[in-house]
């Protein structure tokens, strides 16, 4: 709307019976964050003492919070790729990244089919090839006359101050501008190796607006790593299983096969990399180096909170 224009300020919609009347459209298109609309509107109807429209807004508040009890975790939130662009063929897309938005069923292979079908009719089907893994792309041994896309599966990052405000299964998946991946690497070069040989780099992205967004994919603006050593990657696979122990006795309803699949996957004689073999490895004896010693004491608190769970 452009104000100097003569009139255009004295339409139906700009009183308050019209702000109103816009506002109870958009509430009718929301589903969930229909509170945050009718928040502007219940003042002004309580203002001009409009009880029935009171009432209705109040009920219609009630069949949406209803809404959100039923649906709790059943909600269908997205799932997240990072997808890099390596080549002269890319023009401007040459080394950017993206963060992509998804369907919640959304598999790796099938965003990776669909791109390599959308970019080989562009460049031509030999032209483009998908790198597999997550480890840094090293563009010198990259075939020049090929356009090559890298995609990783990523999951929503928070600071652990964060967490203490994103309580809800929907605050966990709304407004959301951080994502983590991780690579596993050992020092000789292969991905995956020994316990007390097994590294892992976590890479953080942040893009540069946040999830949901009008569209489906954000540049990256910001990446940072972190290196953890064996010991930490050890710690952290502990805190995982631990979660996800308490999380399977704490359900509810029980769900006695969840229990089951969870203990054969942390307390089974034949997992191998199990806490069994964490502990011989990691806590046999007291490390040398000064510098472990928080880490074999926060391992240490790790087995004590596993065994009490």
């Amino acid at each position: 709307l452009s104000p100097d224009e003569d009139g255009i300020c004295s339409g139906r919609y700009f009183s308050e019976s019209g702000l109103v009347g816009l506002l109870e459209q958009a509430a009718e298109l929301f589903s969930t964050t229909v509170n945050e609309v009718y928040k502007i509107v219940i003042p002004i109807l309580e203002a001009h003492r409009d009880f029935r429209k009171l009432t209705l807004t109040h009920s219609k508040l009630q069949k949406a919070f209803d809404s959100i009890i039923n649906k709790g975790q059943k909600r269908m939130f997205g799932t997240y790729f990072r997808v890099g662009f390596y080549g002269s063929k890319f023009g401007d897309l040459d080394e950017q990244e993206f963060i992509y938005k998804e369907p919640a069923i959304t598999k790796l292979p099938e965003i990776s089919h669909r791109l390599e079908g959308f970019y080989g009719q562009c460049f031509g089907e030999d032209a483009v090839e998908v790198i597999k893994d997550s480890a840094p792309v090293d563009k010198r041994k990259l075939d020049p006359n090929k356009a090559y896309i890298q995609i990783t599966f990523v999951e929503p990052y928070f600071d652990e101050y964060e967490m203490k405000d994103r309580v809800t299964y929907f605050e966990k998946n709304f407004n959301i501008s951080r994502f983590m991946y991780t690579t596993p690497f050992t020092m000789d070069g292969r991905p995956r190796g020994e316990l007390y040989e097994q590294y892992k780099r976590n890479t953080i992205l942040t893009t540069m607006h946040a999830f949901p967004y009008i569209k489906t994919r954000i540049n990256v603006i910001q990446r940072e790593e972190f290196i953890l050593t064996p010991i930490e990657v050890a710690i952290e696979d502990m805190r995982k299983k631990t979660q996800e122990l308490t999380a399977a006795t704490n359900q509810e309803p029980p769900d006695a096969k969840m229990l089951q699949m969870v203990l054969q996957g942390s307390v089974g004689a034949t997992v191998n990399q199990g806490p069994l073999e964490v502990a011989q490895v990691f806590l046999a004896e007291i490390p040398a180096d000064p510098k472990l010693y928080r880490h074999h004491n926060k391992l240490r608190l790790c087995f004590k909170e596993f065994i009490m769970r």
